[in-house]
């Protein structure tokens, strides 16, 4: 009886030329993540930007994208991956501009939305791209091993390229640098990458999109309102209309024959672990690169460029582990090769736990390194077992769903860790006596608002306002640096518990069992 097992095809030059435009978006979103919190103390101090309007200005972006990447994701199942990708990225450079122009608070978080809007629809798109151009396992698993190093190098890039860029042009400069990467994106994927959809598909539900947002976004916002202002109605009664939204939600999907999103997925148990770690180790991340770019500008009085530079050895570190992790976990369980990152991250956040403001940049540095470099194994493994657990015709969804938990948990990492600093930081901080006003308000408020008015003061109630800010700032990067020590450990438990059966490189040949293949249209 002959074998009738299909081979998968092996990647061309056009496959792999295609994975370099496919970086693009990736690393200009990796660049976006770090280059903003650089960018938080400038932007706060030129448009009067409030504590709370600044979070928003960081966070909204990550909210609108995790709030349209399924429905994103299932869009490109159906209109086409490279036709999704080329309207995203027209969107978004329209949508850059605009962040750019903006003179107001207001004005920047709307563009910020619009950003997250049109960002949604380039991850996914990508994900599945190369899910699909890559039909060999190993072949695709170096492909987002590869995809996952470009997402570190922008990293790597962020700091330098944006701390030199705020020095000498202006925080508007962050936003136009995605113009030409988008313009290049526009030239290239037509004639370098394929198209692929699902035949089958049915007709976009627009209900179960409305259902989506009205799940994620009052969850979102009450978890941030939750943890700025303690228990409220307003709180808990955004996080239960959320609740009861969702419950709507899921029994839609269970109803329609072409749901939005594929409950299916989940009955894979090791996928739904790992979108649950990538989801509490990007929210642990999202927070910590808040505090950690502030607190070396303005606590150790590093410049933009300055911050920038102590923050490399991190991403190379990251770019380290991301890229051995594939090869580790050739030998060793993948679970155990996740979870000692997640340890390595916790030593990191125990360290920063114990900073105080005279405590050597050296330190934090080394502490944020850790932190950093601990992550890459779940990114550089997470992502492709996230993926071969999908039949081929569900990547999008897949996809969608494991950066849905990636930008889920790096804006509850800004907005919950961040509220909670805030928090700490409002009952922490002690007004100097004599201090007017306005200058009492903005030291209360956050101590990038203080560091702007104690410009307008006498050099010793300067002093004393950044003195006591300064410390309560401190305070929270300690308490927030506690937390996400223990989240780490209880993280790296969770996954030995439930992943450690996968024999090494379990990974790259973990399909969706029971799914039967179908045909994928592609050019």
């Amino acid at each position: 009886m002959s074998d009738t097992t299909a081979v998968p095809a092996r990647a061309g030059s056009r496959q792999w030329i295609g994975l370099g435009v496919l970086a693009l978006p990736t690393l200009l979103a990796s660049i976006d993540i770090s280059v903003l919190n650089l960018a938080a103390p400038h932007i706060s101090s030129d448009l009067n930007a409030t504590g709370n309007e600044l979070l928003w200005i960081i966070d909204i972006y990550a909210f609108m994208i995790a709030g349209f990447l399924v429905t994103m994701g299932t869009l490109g199942d159906r209109i086409g991956r490279r036709r999704l990708l080329l309207i995203g990225s027209a969107l978004f450079g329209v949508a850059s501009v605009l962040a750019a122009l903006a003179t107001s608070p207001e004005a920047l978080i709307a563009a910020r939305a619009f950003l997250g809007l049109a960002g949604a629809t380039l991850m996914p798109s990508t994900l599945a791209l190369i899910s699909g151009m890559f039909e060999d396992p190993r072949e695709r698993g170096v492909a987002i091993a590869v995809w996952a190093t470009v997402f570190s190098v922008g990293i790597a890039l962020g700091p330098l390229v944006g701390g030199a860029l705020l020095q000498f042009f202006g925080w508007s400069s962050i936003f136009l640098m995605a113009v030409p990467v988008m313009l290049a994106l526009l030239v290239l994927a037509p004639f370098l990458l394929p198209e692929f959809k699902d035949p089958d598909a049915g007709r976009l539900d627009l209900f179960s999109v409305l259902l989506s947002l009205g799940t994620l976004l009052p969850i979102v916002y009450g978890l941030k309102e939750l943890a700025r202002d303690g228990v409220s109605a307003g709180a808990l009664t955004a996080l239960v209309a959320g609740l009861i939204v969702g419950v709507a939600f899921v029994l839609r999907q269970r109803m329609l024959d072409d749901p939005l999103l594929d409950l299916g997925l989940f009955r894979v148990w090791s996928f739904s672990v790992l979108l649950l770690a990538m989801l509490m180790t990007m929210v642990v991340a999202g927070g910590t690169y808040l505090f950690v770019t502030q607190y070396l500008q303005l606590v150790t009085g590093q410049t933009p460029l300055a911050a920038g530079l102590w923050l490399l050895p991190g991403a190379v570190l990251l770019i380290v582990t991301s890229m051995s992790a594939p090869a580790l976990a050739a030998s060793v369980r993948p679970a155990y090769v996740v979870a000692g990152g997640l340890l390595m991250s916790a030593v990191g956040h125990t360290t920063l736990a114990f900073v105080d403001g005279s405590t050597s940049v050296t330190v934090t540095v080394v502490a944020f390194t850790l932190i950093l470099g601990g992550g890459g194994p779940l990114i550089a493994l997470g992502t492709d077992m996230i993926l071969a657990s999908a039949p081929p015709e569900r990547a999008g969804s897949a996809s969608a769903l494991s950066e849905t938990s990636t930008e889920l948990g790096t804006a509850l990492g800004v907005a919950v860790l961040g509220s909670v600093g805030a928090f700490v930081y409002r009952n922490t901080v002690a007004v100097p006596d004599g201090a007017d006003t306005s200058a009492t308000a903005a030291t209360e408020d956050s101590l990038a608002a203080a560091a702007v008015a104690a410009e307008e003061l006498p050099e010793s109630a300067a002093a004393s306002v950044m003195d006591s800010a300064q410390t309560a700032f401190t305070s929270a990067v300690t308490v927030v640096g506690g937390l996400n020590a223990a989240l780490s450990v209880l993280l790296a438990l969770l996954i030995v518990a439930a992943l450690r059966h996968l024999a090494p490189m379990a990974g790259e040949t973990d399909a969706a069992e029971g799914s039967e293949p179908r045909e994928v249209v592609r050019d």
